[in-house]
């Protein structure tokens, strides 16, 4: 199967049509490569695959036609020079993280995201030897900076948080990241490539739970890794000693330098040779094939996606029973002027917003009161897909956080948030009505 991979085309196109080129006879709708291995003429061959000299498919594990017209899509989606795509979000974040950080390192990251991630970053990676600095994202340069210490690897957020819809300045972060010499990782999921490209603000690495909006109909988990090829790893490592796994021999292959050999690409090459190797996070082609597809209708999506929410947010807004709307295309939101710089397009689907109560026991009570009496919108353990769907973070995704770690991630006793679908927006409208009907 051939590629497909101009930078003249426009975003439509490249979501219909990149990573993928029909020869004579061949389906127009990339195939479902389903193979866990492939023949060759020689066992000369099968060396140089191993040893990285030569392109090719050799092992699903670690590569697979199928998938890769995906990396190969997002990739020039988000402006990127490669993309991995793996088992599902959390794999990616892991993935992007391991693949430079090891025992003994540290992280600087914001502490308003997805509850996973949080998790991740506190338990798991601190268990393997990895410290995170967790800060506020409105936090100034100054203090960010000072968060970096000399064994700080790297500073990760969201361009989006989930679920407060807090707004990252990236490009503040990415100056104070790339004054330290320090990569800028960015999850991306909310907004999509359609409306923020994170590496034209000064990002390096993308994430996205393509489980999400990437895919758009909740049919598959994946997740995704898009390197810009921007960050000078040499340079790094030479300024503070880090990321010497990119730099040093590999001793696995036969003494190879990833950034030395693939230049550019060393990132992407190293996550997917190296950890998808060896770990085993693997996307199934026909996940792949589903993403692809869902990945065609992305802009039609989006811009629905956000017309209906920003309705939805404006007649939130205005009722008696709802103390604030988190959504930063409102006028009123803290977070307005910063989007008119990075998202001036529009944002996403998702919106947050507290419902009213005397006390946050109240507030919690009142939460759930409306969750239950919802008719159309489906309670879900998902976001950022066609149909509605609501849920009560502080006792779903943010459960195992603790009070104070819920205050700190800006997470309130009567949060709940709220991912608009494509239904008819008077239909979203009137359910939601009619369930806070129920606090009057």
């Amino acid at each position: 199967m051939g590629s497909n991979n101009s930078p003249n085309y426009g975003f439509n196109t490249i979501c219909v049509r990149s990573g993928y080129q029909p020869g004579k006879g061949e389906p127009v709708v990339p195939p479902i490569v389903a193979s866990s291995t492939y023949r060759y003429e020689t066992t000369e061959q099968v060396h140089e695959l191993f040893d990285l000299q030569e392109q090719g498919f050799f092992y699903s594990r670690i590569d697979n036609p199928t998938v890769a017209v995906v990396e190969k899509r997002v990739a020039e989606l988000e402006g990127g020079v490669g993309a991995l795509m793996t088992s599902s979000g959390q794999a990616a974040t892991l993935l992007t993280i391991l693949n430079i950080a090891g025992a003994g390192d540290h992280l600087v990251a914001t502490q308003s995201m997805y509850g996973g991630s949080i998790n991740l970053m506190q338990h798991r990676l601190s268990n393997l030897g990895i410290a995170t600095t967790f800060l506020d994202n409105d936090v100034s340069a100054e203090e960010l900076a000072s968060a970096i210490q000399p064994n700080t690897v790297a500073l990760f957020g969201e361009t989006l948080s989930n679920p407060t819809l807090r707004l990252l300045d990236i490009p503040r972060w990415a100056q104070v990241a790339h004054k330290h010499h320090l990569p800028l990782i960015i999850d991306n999921t909310f907004p999509t490539p359609y409306f923020c490209r994170p590496f034209q603000l000064g990002a390096d690495i993308v994430t996205h739970s393509s489980t999400k909006y990437l895919d758009g109909h909740a049919l598959q988990i994946s997740g995704l890794i898009v390197d810009s090829g921007n960050f000078d790893w040499k340079l790094a490592y030479q300024t503070h000693g880090h990321f010497a796994g990119l730099i040093e021999p590999d001793v696995s292959y036969k003494g190879i330098s990833y950034v030395n050999f693939f230049g550019k690409i060393a990132f992407i090459v190293k996550a997917r040779t190296q950890l998808m190797r060896d770990f085993g996070s693997t996307a199934s082609p026909f996940s792949a094939f589903l993403l692809g597809n869902g990945l065609q209708t992305l802009s039609l999506r989006m811009q629905r996606h956000y017309e209906n929410a920003l309705q939805i947010a404006t007649v939130l807004e205005r009722h008696q029973q709802v103390a604030s709307v988190n959504f930063p295309a409102l006028p009123g939101n803290r977070y307005h002027k910063l989007a008119q710089q990075i998202l001036p397009n529009g944002c996403s689907g998702v919106l947050s917003f507290i419902v009213k109560g005397a006390n946050p026991e109240a507030e919690r009570a009142n939460a759930g009161r409306v969750i239950n009496a919802l008719k159309l919108i489906n309670i879900e353990v998902n976001v950022a897909e066609i149909r509605s769907c609501m849920l009560h973070p502080a006792t779903s995704t943010h459960r195992q956080m603790s009070i104070e770690e819920l205050q700190l991630a800006g997470i309130e006793p009567g949060l709940l948030r709220l991912s608009v679908g494509l239904e008819d927006v008077a239909d979203i409208q009137a359910d939601l009505l009619q369930a806070l009907a129920v606090l009057e």
